[in-house]
This record gives C-alpha cells, structure tokens and sequence, in this order.
C-alpha cells in the first residue's frame, strides 16, 4: 500500500487523515506484536513511520 509522493500531494485531506489513522493503528500494532515475539519483517515499523511523516508533511503543506 505504497503511495508515491505524487500520489499523496493528490489525495484530499480527509483521505489523507484516513491514511494516517491507519498506518499509526499498523505501526501499534506491530509494536504489541514485538513485544511477544520476533517481526519477520524488521524494517516495517521503520518504513510506516517514513510513510506518517509523508503524510504529515503534505498535510501540513496544504
């Protein structure tokens, strides 16, 4: 569920808030899950919370 840059400057700022949420539940999730045990994917936290400051940054633009 990758967007490009492009893509983000696009989107509406409802759709772009709606992302947010979801990506912030993801990264939540993924925590509570490391907690327990080992991620197979290590590097998704990092890339979700790249994709949050994305999604902050065009918010904040607009």
């Amino acid at each position: 569920m990758k967007k490009n840059k492009e893509n983000l400057k696009g989107m509406k700022e409802e759709e772009l808030k709606k992302e947010l949420v979801t990506f912030r539940e993801k990264i939540r999730v993924i925590r509570f899950k490391a907690e327990g045990s080992k991620s197979k994917n290590t590097k998704e936290e990092s890339t979700l919370r790249k994709q949050i400051a994305r999604i902050l940054t065009a918010l904040n633009n607009k």
